[in-house]
């Protein structure tokens, strides 16, 4: 399952789900003999490669092989949703791609391709090596392989690449300005024309010439005066189909579905809104992870998860900290659960900051996420760059850089980032929303009111004056069935002690936008020295549920508190 819509009605496209060929090999062969004079095995797309018992915790480069049957010559284009955490992909033994970053997609064309037997090879490479920035060893995992959808689409000379959807209010009648990008792979120049549809309405959505080998916007607004507003409690959404007609022809040769939401964000007054009415996030931290999926959850673990999340009485999860499968944020869209979706740069200092591909792989996961995901109308805000180096000078540079990308691609949601640097913090100044990461009871004795008093103090003297505040992580470990009396630390009950004095202290501060606890589910970590790498059992073990979502006592205090009239 692709989307849980259906995206085309015209463009023939075919899902490449099930099993393909794998072989795994070290990093040092010759990549022109990775899947030489080897017994494949099978591997099931999409899918992480640790789920077979002999790669439990296999880092490296694997290949998967493919065949494909064509029964006429097309123009193929081949979307890869996300593999982990490079990919270089050959059709018929011809590189067509490359591609870094498990968690955006990307696509490849190949032209002209010919009747018959065709193979579709991808090697990846999920080790950590010095090409990649982002990709290292963290408190998380980075699981390997092709961990999202592949789809195998037929498309003419020219075709719809994408569409964007940004709504918006003209004396209370919704609007929406749509924007098609038009690629053309054809030698010669082709007329178009678009024609939208959305809630029953049909409208131009644009014409123009694209030449040859390149892409073309066409931007139309549209008034929708029956849509009713997405929110949280009253989650609509519509289809928004746009055709293509090309050199004058009556039918259409192509067409792309998206569907959207139609609300406005803004964060005025210290608080954030959705339609001018107050929101209070309360919700989670969640990590793409499951001991018998991986990082490829299927649709139906997503939904448990959100079952979870709203019998809690969440509203909000931050897809911490990587931009998140297109089905997931589709199920938070249906659901009316509050989205901050985040770019892919966790825990960085300085000297991980100044790798040389560090601003090129960032530019390029930003601009993934925004473009891939800006029609969820789940999705209230972006996040970038979690409690890395805004406390300096040389850091606080990639941060402006990185808002303004974010704002030229989205200016409808604020921007905001989580810090941990506290009264050194130098960039609440750039971000729409203050968010920061405290952990009292549990890295510190402090007391919860006290510290989130002066967190206020903080946002107030450190160029946050004026804007939301979101306390964006917080919580302790709890050891899934440790049970102690005493209530010693890593106990269910210490846990739940802790989640309860921070939960009361957010409840009784109006200041407070937001709480997200650390975390929704104990996730896998990286085996390393140190303690971030040294966890026992290579688990984070903060979830308010384990790994297999089973809840811990701290779900009910959760429960207690989440349920509740928050300010």
């Amino acid at each position: 399952m692709i989307r849980l819509f259906k995206t085309n009605a015209i463009r023939a496209v075919t899902e490449l789900e099930g099993m393909w060929d794998f072989y795994p090999h070290d990093v040092g062969d010759d990549k022109d003999n990775r899947d030489g004079g080897q017994e494949a095995m099978s591997l099931y797309v999409p899918g992480s490669w640790e789920t077979h018992p002999k790669l439990l915790s296999y880092r490296g480069i694997g290949t998967y092989k493919k065949t494909i049957e064509l029964e006429q010559q097309s123009h193929l284009r081949l979307v890869f949703k996300g593999v982990s955490h490079t990919a270089v992909v050959y059709f018929d033994g011809v590189q067509i791609a490359h591609h870094y970053n498990a968690y955006t997609a990307f696509s490849a064309v190949v032209k002209d391709a010919s009747p018959g037997t065709h193979e579709l090879k991808v090697v990846v490479d999920n080790s950590f090596n010095a090409y990649s920035s982002l990709h290292i060893p963290n408190d998380y995992y980075t699981y390997g392989g092709l961990i999202r959808p592949v789809a195998l689409e037929i498309v003419p000379d020219v075709w719809i690449e994408r569409l964007e959807c940004c709504p918006f209010l003209v004396e209370g009648v919704w609007h929406a300005e749509v924007k098609s990008i038009v690629k053309n792979i054809d030698v010669k120049p082709h007329q178009v024309r678009l024609e939208g549809e959305c809630d029953g309405l049909r409208f131009e959505a644009g014409s123009g010439v694209v030449e040859p080998g390149t892409e073309a916007v066409l931007t139309c607004t549209q008034p929708f005066p029956d849509v009713i507003s997405w929110s949280d409690g009253s989650p609509n959404l519509y289809l928004l189909g746009v055709k293509l007609f090309a050199d004058g022809e009556s039918a259409p040769t192509d067409d792309l579905i998206e569907r959207i939401g139609f609300r406005v964000v803004t964060t005025e007054n210290g608080r954030i809104q959705l339609d001018g009415q107050d929101v209070v996030l309360k919700g989670f931290n969640r990590h793409e992870d499951h001991p018998t999926a991986g990082a490829s959850l299927p649709v139906s673990f997503m939904a448990h998860d959100l079952d979870l999340v709203a019998d809690m009485g969440g509203n909000c999860v931050r897809t911490s900290h990587y931009p998140n499968d297109e089905r997931f944020l589709d199920l938070c869209d249906e659901r009316g659960i509050m989205v901050w979706e985040e770019n892919h740069a966790r825990g960085l200092n300085l000297d991980n900051m100044r790798h040389p591909n560090f601003i090129a792989q960032c530019e390029a996961v930003n601009r993934e996420m925004v473009e891939q995901h800006v029609n969820h109308p789940s999705i209230l805000m972006w996040g970038i760059l979690n409690e890395c180096a805004s406390d300096s000078e040389e850091g606080r540079i990639h941060y402006e850089r990185q808002i303004a990308q974010i704002r030229a691609l989205d200016s409808s949601r604020p921007i905001t980032f989580a810090s941990h640097h506290r009264s050194r913090e130098l960039c609440f100044d750039l971000a729409d929303i203050v968010s920061v990461n405290l952990y009292p009871g549990w890295y510190t004795d402090e007391d919860p009111g006290e510290l989130f008093d002066q967190v206020k103090v903080w946002a107030d003297t450190r160029g946050g004056a004026g804007k939301p505040i979101i306390i964006s992580e917080f919580g302790g470990d709890g050891y899934y069935g440790l049970r102690d009396p005493n209530r010693v630390r890593g106990t269910e009950e210490r846990q739940a002690d802790i989640l309860e004095a921070i939960l009361k202290a957010c409840i009784e501060r109006p200041f407070i936008s937001g709480a997200l606890i650390w975390q929704f589910c104990d996730c896998r970590v990286v085996e390393g020295t140190g303690w971030l790498l040294s966890r026992a059992g290579t688990q984070n073990s903060k979830g308010i549920v384990d790994r297999y979502r089973r809840p811990k006592l701290a779900y009910q205090v959760v429960q207690t508190y989440f349920r509740k009239e928050w300010h």
